[in-house]
Parts: structure tokens; sequence; C-alpha cells
């Protein structure tokens, strides 16, 4: 039985109490009176009992719906305060991610009704995180609640406020169609209080904001205008959002179709990459590394390459980073240096294998121990094994990289700083980090063709390895002229498509071999095999 209908019951029994009362009281009382004054005869005790039965009927009815109607009360209050928990976000008051949808719908509904539009913004505080693992949840909740309350602050009074979460808001701004660029001096002006400084608990913050917009423009179908609907502008104004990270953050953009295509094509690289590293579509191609002076071959530089059977050709510009952000190059590099390693083993001792290092895999302390087991594995000298690593890597944690440069090159490892020049290295780092070579970034061997200025420039970065006793490494040669005047400069090795590009394992024995730089192997009778199954002279 529904609450409504023992209402009605709980009235029903009270009121035909109540009418029994009136008539079977016009008939006792006045006989109950006669009766106390000494005037009259006793009442019928039937009917006394059936008053006294109905004024407890009618006690007991209307005791029992003041009741009913107290719970259903209490239950509605308590209804609404659900209600609000399950739309309201406790901690900034503003709507949550389950309420903005529908509030959005029916604000777009409102606005077209009075010929208005609407923007949704979406804002997101750039390293939030940071905050909270440095100073506490505490410190995080109470920036989250001023951001709520700047970004409030801002809103015209039929605009809407929500937090989606973590340190996400949201905000659908009406607006008039004919001044759009009032949206836009809101955003500006929105990344400009948000980002100034506030306190807590005798603590500064300083955070900025990456903000996206997505317009509310109908389109046309079928002749007719089909208003935006929320989910299509939360999507489109998440991608923008996305966007003004990817640019720098403490900034905002407009949603725009390419920024979607761009999207869905990075998707499809995360999967293409998660998919592709168990399936062996990453392999290793060899750049020559030479001795300008003589023109020997001295060993090969690896590059990693995609082969994608259904993105074709992927550029590691691209894939590299990508791998870097989602936690896969770890993973992605060391399936390549187990192959390279395995390759390299066939070529002549002398040829050294120099293997490239994300800055990702210096952030773990157990990376050199890897390594050195990998090179055990293979039973790889090493020698033979030279690292790179660049110089953005010596400005994230000095003391770790230190660790992991001397426990290599103890073990005989030999460690190259890669793109010198380009980053922010001082004399001092150089000096007391144990490098074994320099190699001097591409983009200014490219310039030496271009005149006496970048001569002058590349002839500074060498005289600086002379003096730090640092062999140096050329890369990007790729023109006579830029070969000429290196050889000039002292006694370097070069490497660049002036010397052939990059090749896979099979071109690259197939070139050895050719040359007679194969690795020799010992025959069942005793003489030596190369690896390609000649047999050695002499």
């Amino acid at each position: 039985m529904g609450r409504a209908e023992r209402d009605l019951v709980a009235l029903g029994i009270a009121t035909a109490a109540i009418l029994l009362f009136v008539g079977t009281g016009g008939m006792v009382v006045p006989q109950v009176i006669h009766a106390w004054l000494g005037g009259g005869k006793t009442p019928d005790p039937l009917l006394v009992s059936t008053l006294l039965l109905n004024i407890a009927l009618v006690i007991f009815g209307w005791r029992r719906y003041a009741e009913l109607t107290s719970e259903i009360a209490e239950r509605r209050k308590a209804e609404e305060i659900a209600r609000q928990l399950s739309e309201i976000d406790p901690l900034t008051g503003t709507l949550n991610r389950r309420s903005i949808g529908p509030a959005t719908d029916q604000l777009l509904t409102d606005a077209h009704a009075s010929g208005r539009l609407a923007a949704f913004v979406m804002v997101d505080l750039d390293n939030f995180k940071l905050v909270n693992d440095l100073n506490g949840h505490l410190a995080g909740d109470a920036l989250l609640k001023l951001t709520a309350e700047r970004i409030r602050a801002l809103l015209p009074k039929d605009a809407l406020l929500a937090r989606l979460g973590g340190d996400e808001f949201a905000c659908v701004v009406p607006y008039d169609a004919r001044n759009p660029d009032r949206i836009d001096q809101f955003a500006s002006l929105l990344i400009e209080r948000v980002s100034q400084p506030s306190e807590f608990n005798g603590l500064t913050f300083e955070v900025t904001v990456s903000v996206g917009m997505a317009a509310d423009i109908p389109g046309r179908a079928q002749g007719s205008p089909v208003p935006t609907d929320a989910q299509t502008l939360i999507h489109r104004a998440d991608i923008a959002m996305y966007h003004a990270k990817k640019q720098g953050k403490n900034r905002y953009f407009w949603f725009e179709e390419a920024m979607e295509s761009e999207l869905r094509f990075r998707s499809e690289l995360e999967t293409g990459i998660r998919r592709g590293i168990p399936r062996g579509e990453f392999v290793p191609f060899y750049e020559q590394q030479i001795d300008l002076a003589t023109g020997e071959l001295t060993g090969f530089e690896m590059l990693a390459r995609w082969r994608s059977p259904t993105l074709s050709t992927v550029s590691p510009e691209i894939f590299i980073p990508i791998a870097e952000e989602i936690g896969l190059i770890g993973e992605l590099s060391e399936n390549l240096i187990e192959q390279a390693l395995e390759d390299a083993k066939e070529w002549d001792p002398k040829l050294s294998l120099s293997i490239n290092i994300s800055p990702v895999q210096l952030r773990d302390p157990w990376f050199s121990q890897k390594l050195l087991q990998m090179l055990v594995r293979h039973s790889f000298p090493p020698q033979r094994l030279d690292i790179e690593i660049t110089e953005s890597c010596l400005h994230e944690n000095i003391g770790l990289v230190r660790s992991i440069i001397t426990s290599l090159r103890n073990q005989g490892v030999t460690i190259s700083l890669d793109d010198f020049g380009t980053g922010f290295s001082s004399l001092a780092q150089l000096r007391s980090l144990p490098f074994d070579r320099l190699k001097i970034d591409r983009s200014f061997v490219s310039e030496l063709k271009d005149g006496e200025d970048s001569d002058k420039l590349v002839q500074a970065i060498v005289s600086l390895g002379d003096g730090l006793e640092l062999p140096m490494t050329a890369e990007g040669i790729e023109d006579p002229t830029i070969l000429t005047k290196l050889q000039k400069m002292g006694e370097l090795k070069g490497q660049g498509y002036l010397y052939g590009r990059p090749e896979d394992a099979g071109a690259v024995r197939a070139r050895l071999a050719s040359a007679g730089l194969l690795a020799a192997r010992a025959a069942p009778d005793g003489e030596c095999v190369l690896t390609d199954g000649r047999r050695a002279a002499g």
C-alpha cells in the first residue's frame, strides 16, 4: 500500500469516527449531563461505550494521520537533499557532471527562444596535481573552491557553472549572436582572474588554466536549423581544451573540426603503439658513423622505425613523444635495444653501436641495471655500446643521471651527450659529468653551407670540446661542402645522409658482408667462419 493510500485510510478513519461521535454524542452527552445533575435517568451503557470508542478512534486516526504527514514531509526533505547531492558538487556548490548536461539543454532551449546562442567553456587547472602532491588535499580543495568563486564572479546571472571532477570546470554562457567577441573577452578575463596568486595557511599558489570553447551555432538539416545539444558542446569544448594544453597551456582555443581529426589520429597512434610493440612492428634501423679524416666506418647509430600495417610509415618525431606520454617508451626502447644487440653481434667487433635513451628512461633508477642485464643476456661487450642522452636530461634529476652514467661507465659503456649546443648545460655540468663524447647538433652542422658566421659557431663548439678533452661527432652531414669544412676543424666523427640513409638490419648486414666487416665465429674444424658462412682467409 502506497503512502498516499495510507494517508487516505487514516484520514477516512478519523472522519468516520468524527461523524459517529457527532451522531452518538448528540444523544448520549445530554443524558450524561442530566444524570450528573440528578435530573435524569442513567444513559444507555452501549451508547456511552460507543461514544468512548468514537473518541478513541478520532484521537487514533488523527494522530496517525499527523504522523504519516510528518513522515512524508521528512521523506520529501530527504529526497530533495539526495537530489541536490546528486546534482550539486558538494565541495564548490556548483553543478556536477551529471546535472550539467540536462541544465545545458534547458539553457540552450531558453536561449534559442530569446534569439540568443550559448558557448560551452571548459576550464582545466594546469599542474593542479602538483599542488595536491606538494601541499596536501586540503590545500587543493581550497584552491578548487577559490577557482569556482572566481569563475562564478565573472558569469552573468543566467549562465551555468559546474565542476566536472578533479580540477576541471565548465560554464555555459548565453550570448548575443551579433556580439560573439564577448565570449573571447570572457575567456581572457577568466584566465587572468583564475591565474592570480591565492593563499592557504601561509602558502601561496599560482596556477594557470587551459580553456577550450565550443560555440552553439545551429547547423542545417533538410533546410531547418538544428540546435547543438549539450553532449556535442561538451565533447567539442573538451577537445579544444586539450588542444590549448598541447599548445603550451595558459591560453584558450575555440573548437575547430581539424582538432577532432587530429585527436582521432592521435588516438589511432596510441592504439597502434600499444598493439605494435608486442607484434614486433617497431624495428631498429642503423645510420653509419664515419671517421671524417679517413672515411673509415666506425659504427652505427640505432634509430627507431615503425612499420605499421595500417598507418604506413610514421616518423619517430611523432610516435616517440606519444610513447613517452603514454608510458610505453621504456618497453618500446628495450625491445629495440634487444634487437639491436643481437644484430650488432654479427658485425666486426671494432664497430660500435650507439643507442639514444629517452629522458623518461633516465627517471628510472633501475635503468642501468636493466641495460647491463641485456648486455649479459646477449653476450655483447659493453665497450662496443655507446649511450646517447640529450642535454634536457641534465635538468630533470642531475643526481640520478650522474648515478646512472657512472654505473654504466664503470662497466665499460661509453656515454655521449647528444644534440650538444641546443640545451642549457653549463660548463660545470659538462666537467662534473663523466661524458666520453659530444655530438654537435645537426641544426648547427647543416648551416655550415650558409656562410662564415656558421663556420665560426661550429668551430667554437669544436674548440670547447677540445678544451674539455672530449672527442666530437657531427650529425647531419648531407653536403660535400659541409664535410670539407668539418675535416678542416679537427679530428671528428660524422654521420648523415651524405653517407647513406639509415638501413634495416638486413641491408646493413649485406653492406658489411661486401666490405668484409662481419664478425667471425669458430667452425667445428677450428677454422674461422664469417657470420654469412664464408671461410675467413688465412
